[in-house]
């Protein structure tokens, strides 16, 4: 094990043993307890009581975060030319189509969402090696499959993002960046965790959020007490 740097030391220092802090008290240590050169992101951390190997306790959604994500998204718009214009005004960083698909082919995925037209997804089918572990696959649940293409890419830019239950029943995601302040952490995080609540399989039986961590990219992890959420 390498050993800690002395800031890491001051900040493990600072995260009491076996405490479970409050939403708005986890939203500023993780800001005090973060020292690195670059902004951070800062992420959550939610172990469900869900068995992800069942269909009916899958859980996945979307959110749009109030104060957006922090990071610049790159979005590939693949859509037909009478959507283009909307795509580029909207913001996307490529929009195109089988030029974009030929490249993908090739093993370009410079590019953090794709998103794309119903009528398209059946030239997406031959994607499916190159994008599917990468998680750049559209998805209409995801709001990525979708006749109103500027629309999508406008909500992706302002701070929409889609987040799934993984294999061990958590669910992580990006919240913000250590140059947030602490209350806009917090409104993201409230948002993500009510959203979170309400998409509860009704197969799932006792404590649906066993427990909540803050941290950011270089820090430990911070408990908070779930019902500070609704605070």
């Amino acid at each position: 094990m390498s050993k800690l740097t002395k800031n890491q030391r001051l900040a493990l220092e600072k995260i009491e043993a076996g405490k479970t802090y409050s939403l708005k008290e986890a939203a500023a240590l993780v800001k005090e307890i973060t020292n690195t050169k670059f902004d951070a992101s800062v992420d959550i951390d939610v172990r469900l009581g869900v068995d992800p190997r069942k269909a009916n306790q899958m859980v996945r959604g979307v959110v749009s975060l109030p104060n957006g994500t922090g990071k610049q998204v790159k979005v590939l718009a693949l859509c037909t030319p009478d959507q283009e214009a909307a795509a580029k005004e909207a913001g996307a960083d490529f929009v195109g189509l089988d030029e974009y698909i030929e490249k993908i082919k090739g093993g370009w995925t410079d590019v953090d969402v794709i998103i794309t037209q119903p009528a398209i997804m059946g030239k997406l089918g031959a994607l499916g090696r190159v994008l599917g572990p990468r998680g750049l696959m559209p998805n209409p649940k995801s709001g990525t499959v979708t006749n109103e293409v500027g629309k999508a890419v406008k909500e992706v830019k302002q701070g929409k993002i889609d987040f799934k239950v993984d294999k061990y029943g958590i669910v992580h995601t990006s919240v913000g960046k250590v140059s947030f302040t602490a209350e806009q952490i917090v409104e993201n995080a409230k948002e993500f965790v009510s959203t979170l609540m309400k998409l509860k399989p009704t197969a799932a039986k006792g404590t649906y959020v066993k427990s909540i961590y803050l941290s950011s990219t270089m820090s430990s992890g911070i408990k908070i007490e779930p019902k500070s959420i609704e605070e």
